[in-house]
């Protein structure tokens, strides 16, 4: 796409309401463009029309009418939630129009330089965290992007003084062409999302797309140990900055070997390793959030953080919500709240976070897969399973095969609300002293509940129900 300025007197649709799409549409509008913001919601469903249409921005609510596409659209910017194959979409690439997300739109007026963080697993944690190093080492960070805020909010605020830490999902990319963070942190590639991108290589090829326009002046953050991320890393155009649980590197961040076990950096391989603190006085649990971490760390030095800074931020963050959220304690049971984990892998991660015996609530949308993967860590570490959701059978197949004898199906003739509490109820009846309940469904939350924020905020509410 070009400069928002070049649109003007050019007819611009957004498809999607949400706050995206009504930072977009006042953007567009501001900049003398002829606006239609489209949702195929009902218009009691979208409060936000009423605000548009008072600025002079068309509002069309309630499905996505034929005629809302032609060659006279300049541009399409789409809700990153909307698969391609969605009729406005389809219809636009057919007739060659642009589209992309609210990315692209944002990095186009953003004066501040960016920071892009993406990956399957730890997004938010990592996002956060960096946003805290860079605040505390005062550097003037704005936090956005997938995490909550949106980006085109931020990004007009945003000047050179700043630096935007921006998360990013696989829909988002997928939706950028000239995108370009200064820095650009892959965490790890696994199995997920493939209702909405039909394959593993649309996928990954969308996480790539972080790397796509950096040149050699910027920073790449790869995950060493993750195989994928390693595999690009001979095509990248920008400085290498690697992270490392398993090996002590050249060049980047890396975990030293037990008994000490320090986040170590080093900037090249003529460069001395600088410890940077010791693993075991992060202060979110999880072998996970220490592999967040090492990321975090790599992110913030490359942008001009000081060691101390990013010690103190590593040492004080206690996570985010919905990630391994402590909730209470009850009769020496603790429990647990990881919402977020909507794919087996980022389950097992919360699940090897505790070396305690695990009561486990999982369960949710049907995606197509057997979860057979979990069978081995739940004969390890789980044992009781309470299920519920579409997958529900799935889940409690796997557990049977793992051995696995207290198990609970919940119906899912009850309410979202009555089946986390009926869930919660089997867990707590199943689990003793000693123990830890973890809602972790390894599955998305669309078949029960608006969001995993709406799961995980239930489930928090049955808890203390108790």
């Amino acid at each position: 796409m070009r400069e928002p300025g070049w649109y003007q007197q050019k007819q611009v649709i957004i498809l999607g309401l949400a706050k995206s799409g009504v930072a977009v549409a006042k953007l567009f509008h501001q900049h003398g463009a002829i606006v239609t913001v489209n949702d195929k919601k009902n218009r009691e469903e979208c409060p936000e029309a009423d605000e548009l249409e008072a600025l002079g921005i068309s509002v069309v609510c309630g499905g996505h009418p034929p005629e809302l596409i032609h060659e006279g659209v300049a541009l399409v910017v789409k809700n990153p939630g909307i698969p391609y194959k969605a009729p406005p979409v389809a219809q636009a690439l057919e007739l060659s129009i642009e589209v992309v997300t609210e990315v692209e739109v944002a990095y186009r007026i953003c004066q501040a330089p960016m920071i892009g963080i993406t990956g399957s697993n730890g997004k938010t944690t990592t996002t956060t965290w960096i946003g805290r190093m860079l605040d505390e080492a005062g550097l003037h960070p704005i936090v956005a992007g997938n995490i909550g805020r949106s980006l085109c909010d931020a990004a007009e605020e945003a000047t050179a003084e700043n630096w935007m830490v921006v998360e990013l999902s696989s829909f988002q990319l997928k939706g950028t062409q000239q995108f370009r963070p200064r820095i650009a942190v892959l965490l790890n590639v696994y199995e997920t999302h493939l209702d909405y991108h039909g394959t593993m290589e649309d996928y990954a090829g969308s996480k790539a797309k972080l790397f796509a326009n950096q040149e050699p002046e910027d920073v790449a953050v790869v995950n060493w140990d993750d195989a994928y991320c390693r595999s690009l890393i001979p095509a990248l155009q920008a400085r290498v900055l690697s992270f490392s649980m398993k090996e002590e590197l050249e060049a980047g961040v890396y975990l030293s070997a037990a008994p000490e076990r320090c986040i170590m950096y080093k900037a090249g391989p003529e460069a001395a390793p600088v410890q940077v603190l010791p693993a075991a006085e992060v202060g979110i649990p999880g072998e996970f959030n220490v592999e967040n971490a090492l990321a975090a760390v790599a992110a913030a030095l490359s942008a001009g953080a000081d060691v101390a800074a990013v010690a103190k931020a590593l040492r004080e963050f206690r996570g985010v919500e919905h990630r391994l959220e402590f909730v209470r304690e009850k009769n020496g049971i603790a429990y647990y709240n990881n919402s977020k984990a909507t794919n087996p892998a980022a389950t097992v991660k919360a699940m090897e976070a505790f070396d305690r015996p695990i009561v486990l609530i999982a369960g949710g949308l049907e995606r197509g897969m057997d979860y057979l993967d979990l069978v081995p860590h739940f004969r390890e570490r789980v044992k009781a399973v309470a299920a519920l959701g579409e997958t529900r059978h799935k889940i409690a197949h796997a557990a049977e095969l793992a051995g696995i004898k207290l198990i609970k199906t919940v119906d899912t003739a009850n309410t979202p609300a009555e089946a986390l509490q009926a869930a919660v109820e089997a867990a707590f009846g199943f689990a003793q002293e000693g123990d830890v309940v973890l809602l972790s469904p390894a599955c998305a939350s669309w078949d029960m509940f608006s969001s995993y924020e709406e799961r995980g905020s239930m489930f928090k509410e049955s808890v203390h129900n108790l």
